[in-house]
Formats: C-alpha cells, sequence, structure tokens
C-alpha cells in the first residue's frame, strides 16, 4: 500500500489521505481486514503532522471504513465489493448532473443534503 499526498494541491492534506485509503479499498491493493500504518508512522514516512492523520483516519472512521482503537491500530473494515457499488452509483451520479449543467459544488450540496 503506497500513500502519498501533494502539499500543492488545494485539497486539505487530511482529504488527500482519506481519498487514497478509499481508492486502495475500491481498487483493491487494501484489503477488509489490512492494518493502516500508526498515525504516527504515517506522519513520519509523508513528513505531515500526526493530527493531519488523526483527521483522515477519523473520517475514515466515521464512514465505517476503518476501525481504529488505541493500542490496536486502524484496520481496513470494509470489503472492496461494498464500495464498488456505490462507486458505480457515483459515476453515475456525476454523469447526470454533468448532462444537467451542474457544477461541482452545486452537485455535492445536493449529495450533502440527502445525506442529512
Amino acid at each position: 500500500m503506497l500513500l502519498s499526498v501533494d502539499p500543492q494541491s488545494a485539497a486539505p492534506l487530511y482529504e488527500q489521505l482519506a481519498a487514497g485509503v478509499r481508492a486502495g479499498i475500491v481498487d483493491g491493493s487494501i484489503a477488509d481486514g489490512e492494518r493502516l500504518p500508526s498515525a504516527r508512522e504515517l506522519a513520519a514516512s509523508l513528513d505531515l503532522n500526526i493530527h493531519t492523520v488523526l483527521r483522515a483516519y477519523g473520517d475514515l472512521r466515521d464512514e465505517g471504513l476503518l476501525d481504529l482503537r488505541r493500542g490496536r491500530g486502524a484496520v481496513i473494515t470494509a470489503p472492496a465489493q461494498n464500495l464498488t457499488e456505490v462507486e458505480a452509483a457515483l459515476d453515475a451520479l456525476v454523469a447526470a448532473s454533468t448532462r444537467a449543467g451542474l457544477g461541482a459544488e452545486t452537485t455535492l450540496a445536493l449529495v450533502r443534503a440527502r445525506l442529512r
């Protein structure tokens, strides 16, 4: 598993880390039950603040993709096939949004509203 961040990107570093883990789950490079590096180890290897990694791990935990326990570490809890269906639905959403002429922010606002 190779996670990376781009300090020049407009996306926050924690979002880049979380997106990398999500992508790894979907493409199968990160398997259900796999342990991720500790927040301290990952922060050191990517030259990040530990709180940046903890924020990414916390977001993934809140999404149900990661089991995060003190002393046990971070363990993936989402099989890739569960996310594949969601990825397909998202692709359809993006296509429909594009056809309707909606921008990314409008589409995200609609998704956020539905999730509430």
